[in-house]
């Protein structure tokens, strides 16, 4: 690694010292992806009110990322020496221990200088918001560890920030994803609350631990804040992500929709084969929503709330099961 540079090499001062903007007028335009993180700092009734969506200002995660990704696109108004970006993606993520709320930012642009600032800025501002969101139950809650995690692009290429001493906890009670490891997601509502019990995950997770796999969850999400739900299964990259509920054509219904935004391929096919299944017994099953396809390389899989379409849904991916999860991972055949 590069020693810390000394005052001289201080790209943002001149000669003489006086601060200027780096002129990037004859550096290579390529992708630039940074990604930055933070941890709000709480209470425990605090993280299952902002889980259960119950906070006195609702729907706390939701607000907290559109402000995060607004204060990403006003970076350069911000900090005076950052320059205009165009940028062409800000994903904002949030994960849970049980006294912190994690936030990880990832800000893409393709130009001559990289998006650092803009992903260190959209975390401090949906840290900010989040603060302001949960003040009146916790007004001792702090924002931490705003620091630069990732970044790629222009001439230095892939850099991994050093210090894995410094991993927070979320990290580290987040199990190491292998090729044989799955997390089941519950979108529920009332299962977030403790009001209503969860009879489809447990159901899941017994199924794909029969099938070899190791697996994360339950985790349970109200209907609201599912995406943030994809966004915590998805950390470490699991082979598998299997979601329940939220695929109907009820207003509170948000899965297919936080799906789409997170997949990079569907698998339009297998998700018309579980419907197919599923109007065999009830012509309900025609309404599901739900998607499947690959996000990276986990397969991501939606299926309905109800224990009948979760059977369904099971015996449609039982018997491809292993060969998608090998095609996916680079080793499958590719047979008819």
């Amino acid at each position: 690694m590069n020693d810390k540079p000394t005052t001289n090499e201080l790209t943002h001062l001149d000669g003489e010292g006086r601060a200027r903007m780096v002129d990037v007028s004859a550096k290579a335009t390529t992708t630039r992806i940074a990604v930055a993180g933070g941890e709000l700092q709480t209470t425990a009734e605090v993280i299952a009110l902002v889980r259960a969506d119950g906070m006195p200002k609702a729907d706390v995660l939701s607000t907290a990322r559109i402000a995060g990704i607004a204060g990403a696109k006003r970076t350069s108004e911000l900090i005076p020496l950052c320059h205009q970006l165009s940028l062409s993606s800000v994903k904002i993520e949030f994960g849970f221990t049980e006294t912190t709320i994690t936030v990880e930012a990832t800000a893409k642009t393709t130009g001559q200088t990289g998006v650092e600032m803009e992903a260190l800025t959209a975390v401090a501002v949906a840290g900010l918001t989040l603060h302001d969101m949960v003040k009146a139950v916790d007004p001792a809650a702090t924002m931490n560890g705003v620091r630069l995690l990732t970044k790629e692009g222009g001439k230095h290429g892939h850099w991994v920030r050093p210090d894995a001493e410094n991993t927070t906890e979320a990290e580290v009670e987040t199990p190491t994803a292998g090729p044989r490891s799955a997390v089941v997601l519950v979108a529920s509502t009332g299962g977030a609350r403790g009001t209503r019990e969860d009879t489809t995950g447990p159901v899941i997770a017994e199924w794909l631990t029969a099938q070899g796999l190791s697996v994360r969850g339950p985790l349970v999400y109200a209907d609201a804040d599912i995406a943030a739900g994809l966004a915590d299964a998805l950390t470490g990259a699991p082979a598998l992500v299997v979601t329940t509920g939220g695929t109907g054509t009820s207003p509170t219904d948000q899965t297919p929709e936080a799906t789409r935004a997170v997949l990079d391929r569907e698998l339009p096919g297998l998700a018309e084969a579980m419907r197919r299944k599923g109007a065999e017994k009830t012509p309900y099953a025609s309404l599901s929503r739900g998607l499947a396809g690959l996000s990276g390389r986990t397969v991501l899989v939606n299926l309905p709330g109800s224990p009948g379409g979760v059977r369904d849904g099971m015996s449609v991916l039982e018997p491809i099961l292993e060969h998608l999860l090998a095609q996916v991972s680079g080793g499958g055949m590719h047979d008819a």
